[in-house]
């Protein structure tokens, strides 16, 4: 019988989100994770088989984060809203986390809690079966649409680069060629990540009222 680990699984889940959070996904493996566990490669076997359950236990970490309510108000909207601003904080705390759970988020169970009550709250607009599926795809790709704006859209921002240095090579562009690029950079000055995000939703939500 092997020796007990000398850490636990939650132990192991936040140093990896930890390495993941400074370093990007390049810098998550077996061994810089050992490392900053003090141990050897071989002992973290004790909690995950492979890369991908190691890069899955980062996805629940970030998603745990995100707090609703466990029940259902009279108000679908307000369900909906309280969602989708939980799980798009939670991405936005660690964006370096984003691209794995666009990969490895069907594998969560906290996903599937996630996905539940916001099919919850949209079927109670009166929605099912097609309708329902297209609401739900249409809110959580506005999640992580969003999430994933702020590291590859057009005003996103290098490694080390400050955002007021993104927003004005924009605002420097020709106006006669670039008219709107140049006008959403003088937005972004004025603007915020949740603003931004709090309007696009009402935005969605406004039309998911009327399409009833």
């Amino acid at each position: 019988m092997g020796r007990p680990p000398k850490f636990s699984r939650a132990r192991l889940q936040e140093a990896a989100l930890a390495l993941v959070d400074e370093h990007g996904l390049e810098g998550l493996s077996m061994r810089a994770l050992a490392s900053a566990l003090g141990t050897g490669p071989m002992t973290l076997y004790n909690h995950v088989a492979n890369r991908e359950d190691l890069e899955v236990l980062v996805v629940e970490a970030v998603l745990a984060q995100a707090q609703w309510s466990r029940g259902c108000s009279d108000d679908w909207r307000e369900d909906a809203r309280e969602l989708a601003l939980t799980v798009w904080r939670a991405l936005r705390a660690h964006p370096r986390v984003v691209p794995l759970v666009l990969t490895r988020r069907s594998r969560s169970p906290i996903v599937a809690d996630f996905g539940e009550a916001m099919l919850a709250a949209l079927a109670r607009s009166g929605r099912s079966g097609h309708a329902l599926l297209v609401a739900f795809r249409a809110i959580t790709a506005l999640i992580m649409g969003f999430a994933q704006g702020e590291l590859a859209g057009p005003l996103a921002t290098s490694a080390g680069e400050p955002a007021d240095e993104v927003i004005e090579r924009f605002r420097s562009l020709p106006r006669d060629r670039y008219p709107g690029l140049v006008d959403i950079a003088e937005a972004a000055r004025e603007s915020d990540p949740e603003r931004e995000f709090r309007e696009g939703l009402e935005l969605l939500l406004d039309g998911l009222s009327r399409a009833r």
